[in-house]
């Protein structure tokens, strides 16, 4: 009779279901196993919230975060050594720099702002600048080589704030208030995972901001403001994290971390350094607050929704984990990529990188 389903045929339905929600989710294992990536989990770190990294060559790696904590392993990643800086167990360590096993600097989120060196691998701390204006907020550090650095921040009286360094982070000096790029209303910059600020491969600095407006900002002493079609409108949007492949292809990724699945404006490309950005193809899968540049036209990008990896230059993502993390770090090898986040860490290779 017309519109009637047979048992015969409901048990072949329902039989089909059974195996595949039985079978779907290794077939996602296997499916990323045959793109080359293979996410291992390491031991949950002792530290709630891991915002800054740094992966050196000789198996160095550096970790800050939360509870005025750092996490140092120099034997790739098997044995780690975790320091609460002392006097500082409140800061939320978000700007790492780290030069080699002994020597780095931590850079706080948050008001007042500490700025700290190290030269013994973390047994001793040195407090290099520190601000206590209302409303400091620094949000990532870079040097453009082993003397010149630069930390950034949001906007106070309506500039955003700028110190520098000529040797090597030992001392710091504000730029002049009439130096520093003009902010717009409600805009600010995010402080993900230090990783708003960087050095372009053109030796200018660039920092991305979020809020009311998003924008692309790069310079050195001059700054040239460029506006882009990021998702923005509110305290929760913008970009988060931004990262050059070489001199013209760059990739910036964000989204609204309130509604961390939104895949609405969370990522644009630039083919001509930073002039014109251009929406991709297909997005990343959600809010995503790190982006780091691997090789061979190979990003990775992760949030607290998933990590996904493109391999043709940004235009085309795929996730690779639903893990979220805040933070990735790439060995100078190339060859390994470090995950971390809130309590856990986590690495990944591929044979062709």
């Amino acid at each position: 009779m017309p519109g009637k389903t047979s048992a015969a045929t409901i048990k072949v339905l329902y039989y089909k279901t059974f195996i595949l929600t039985l079978f779907f989710p290794l077939l996602f294992l296997y499916a990323t196993a045959q793109s080359g990536y293979s996410i291992q989990q390491h031991e949950a770190p002792p530290i709630k919230s891991i915002r800054g990294m740094n992966v050196l060559p000789n198996g160095v790696i550096w970790l800050s975060g939360t509870e005025g904590k750092v996490g140092i392993s120099t034997d790739y990643g098997e044995h780690w050594t975790w320091i609460t800086v002392p006097g500082y167990d409140t800061c939320d360590w978000r700007s790492l720099v780290a030069f080699n096993d002994k020597r780095a600097l931590l850079l706080n989120a948050g008001e007042p702002a500490h700025l700290l060196l190290t030269t013994d691998g973390g047994a001793n701390w040195k407090e290099v600048y520190t601000n206590h204006t209302k409303g400091v907020f620094f949000d990532g550090m870079a040097f453009r080589n082993a003397k010149e650095g630069i930390a950034i921040g949001d906007p106070i009286d309506g500039r955003f704030t700028i110190i520098r360094t000529k040797d090597s982070g030992n001392t710091w000096q504000a730029d002049p208030f009439d130096a520093l790029p003009v902010a717009k209303e409600g805009e600010a910059i995010f402080a993900a995972s230090g990783t708003s600020v960087r050095i372009m491969p053109n030796g200018e600095a660039c920092f991305i901001t979020g809020g009311n407006i998003s924008r692309f900002i790069s310079g050195w002493r001059k700054w040239t403001p460029v506006e882009w079609r990021f998702i923005h409108g509110s305290p929760g949007t913008g970009a988060f994290s931004v990262a050059f492949a070489d001199k013209q292809h760059g990739v910036a990724v964000g989204g609204d971390y309130t509604r961390d699945t939104v895949t609405t404006g969370n990522c644009l490309i630039t083919r001509d350094g930073g002039r014109i950005w251009q929406p991709v193809i297909t997005p990343p899968d959600g809010y995503r607050s790190c982006i780091q540049f691997i090789g061979h036209h190979t990003f990775v990008a992760t949030g607290t929704s998933g990590t996904d990896i493109s391999e043709d230059g940004g235009l085309n993502w795929h996730k690779i984990s639903q893990e979220g993390y805040h933070v990735a770090g790439i060995a100078p090898s190339g060859n390994r990529v470090w995950l971390a986040g809130s309590k856990k860490l986590a690495s990944f290779g591929r044979s062709k990188l």
